[in-house]
């Protein structure tokens, strides 16, 4: 078994009046002490050994380096003395401030963006998967090729003494790059035509989709599990499952649907992620239900549903949709009796529906299922159609696009058909029969 790389883990909080730490503030209205436990959280996942952890303090922050330069001595100490070869930094840093960085602490630097991409590489299994991190990689990398490039000085002469001096080697790596960007961007397009192309096949088959979001690791793999009787990978662990996982699920009243668990979202998620991921996240967008799953025993978990709730503007979806949302407040079986948590209930400050569960124990999974149930009933009606024996073509239309539950035929031929359909299915039936 190999040896785990020994880390240092910083957590820079900035305190310059003004000055924004990320693109989102999500992450900046957490305490600094849960930002550097998620920090160490996403170093574990990559099986760090994390030889230290602190908070930083920065009064203004360097162009250079980001921190003051006592500060920089300070680390490269701590660093040298723990024999650590990586520095997570937990911070957007400059491609400059990572290259000064790594020259002064004589170890790799990692900053939150790559620390983020590093699990996403492992963590992806699929093809699919693979091709999105490997796109947002190289999209990170390309504006970075100042500090990950050493022989950068060389020069592609060209031909005989006429030739010039050629394009210089970062030209040509660049050039490199974006070629490959563009090849792994005609492959994700390919996939995302698949998945469209898989989308109107279930639409034929009318399940409404339920799709399943949340902050990483608020418990919605083991929620998947315990709903669909699946082996999706359920670890205490951040981005513990990474490629998007569909599966039928049974509603109390005996209608179907299918269950889509996908990636965990995150503060600060690297845009290049968020464009990587879009063929996967059109799931969500397509959902006639979100659940909104939230780890309710987390001290962060109204700070963590801000984030989540960010992203799905970002995607088109309507956070405040009550129709379409339902928020799945999980790991009730970890809250403290004496802690001040959110009420289990409707409260004025939450969406109106919050169903209370724990996917460990399966406590509140009942209720759960009903409020779905009880969602996609109100899009989906039941009829009994009368089909002459001359439209047996729309017998075929309705085994596409309606789920029969019953079918007598008469002496006479006449088909007696029972069906539950969507209501704007039913509608373009009825005038289809006219």
């Amino acid at each position: 078994m190999a040896t785990p790389t020994r880390a240092v883990v910083l957590e820079p909080e900035l305190k310059a009046r003004g000055v924004e730490r990320a693109p989102r503030d999500g992450h900046a209205r957490r305490s600094a002490g849960d930002r550097l436990a998620e920090a160490e959280g996403l170093a574990r996942a990559i099986d760090l050994e994390i030889v230290h952890g602190a908070i930083l303090p920065v009064s203004k922050p360097q162009p250079a380096t980001l921190l003051g330069s006592g500060t920089v001595e300070e680390i490269s100490a701590i660093v040298k003395d723990s024999e650590a070869a990586l520095v997570v930094v937990d911070y957007a840093l400059t491609p400059v401030q990572q290259r000064n960085l790594e020259r002064a602490w004589n170890a790799k630097v990692l900053d939150r963006t790559g620390l983020i991409l590093e699990i996403f590489g492992r963590r992806a299994q699929t093809k699919e998967g693979s091709l999105q991190v490997e796109l947002a990689h190289l999209n990170f990398q390309r504006g970075r090729l100042v500090r990950s490039w050493t022989h950068l000085e060389r020069q592609r002469g060209g031909a005989g003494f006429l030739g010039g001096p050629g394009e210089t080697q970062i030209e040509a790596d660049r050039r490199i790059l974006q070629s490959k960007i563009k090849r792994l961007e005609r492959e994700l397009e390919a996939v995302r035509r698949t998945r469209t192309l898989h989308r109107s096949q279930r639409r034929k088959v009318p399940l409404p989709i339920v799709s399943l979001v949340g902050y990483t690791n608020a418990g919605k793999s083991t929620l998947f599990n315990r709903l669909t009787g699946a082996e999706v990978v359920a670890e205490d662990m951040l981005f513990a499952t990474l490629d998007p996982t569909l599966r039928r699920l049974e509603l109390p009243g005996g209608s179907w649907v299918i269950l889509s668990d996908t990636v965990g979202f995150i503060s600060d998620l690297p845009t290049h992620l968020v464009a990587a991921f879009r063929a996967t996240l059109e799931e969500v967008q397509e959902a006639d239900v979100i659940l909104h799953v939230r780890d309710i025993s987390s001290e962060a978990s109204r700070e963590e549903a801000s984030d989540v709730t960010e992203i799905l503007r970002e995607l088109g979806i309507d956070p405040e949709d009550n129709r379409r949302i339902i928020e799945v407040w999980n790991k009730v079986d970890l809250l403290r009796p004496d802690r001040d948590g959110p009420p289990m209930g409707r409260t004025s400050d939450e969406s109106p529906v919050a169903v209370p569960v724990s996917a460990l124990t399966g406590e509140g999974t009942d209720e759960l299922l009903r409020e779905i149930e009880k969602r996609i009933m109100g899009a989906m009606v039941e009829r009994r159609y009368t089909i002459a024996p001359d439209r047996y073509a729309d017998i075929a239309w309705l085994y596409d696009h309606a789920s029969v539950r019953n079918r007598e035929t008469a002496d006479d031929g006449t088909i007696f058909v029972d069906v539950e359909m969507t209501a704007d299915a039913a509608l373009e039936f009825e005038k289809r029969s006219d």
